[in-house]
């Protein structure tokens, strides 16, 4: 596992999670990126939400 900074949590794959309510959640990706920011609208994997956002007035 390796720990971004300011970011996901990365673990080889494939990966299979048990949720709090007892489902179970599968990845079969060569790498996994869980979320540790708890933004990601994909919990428990990551969808970059812990990203700023940069506005473009150009």
């Amino acid at each position: 596992m390796t720990q971004v900074k300011d970011g996901p949590l990365l673990m080889e794959g494939p990966v299979e999670i048990e949720m709090d309510d007892g489902t179970t959640v599968r990845s079969d990706r060569f790498v996994v990126a869980l979320c540790t920011c708890r933004r990601s609208r994909t919990a428990p994997f990551c969808d970059t939400s812990h990203r700023r956002k940069v506005r473009d007035d150009g």
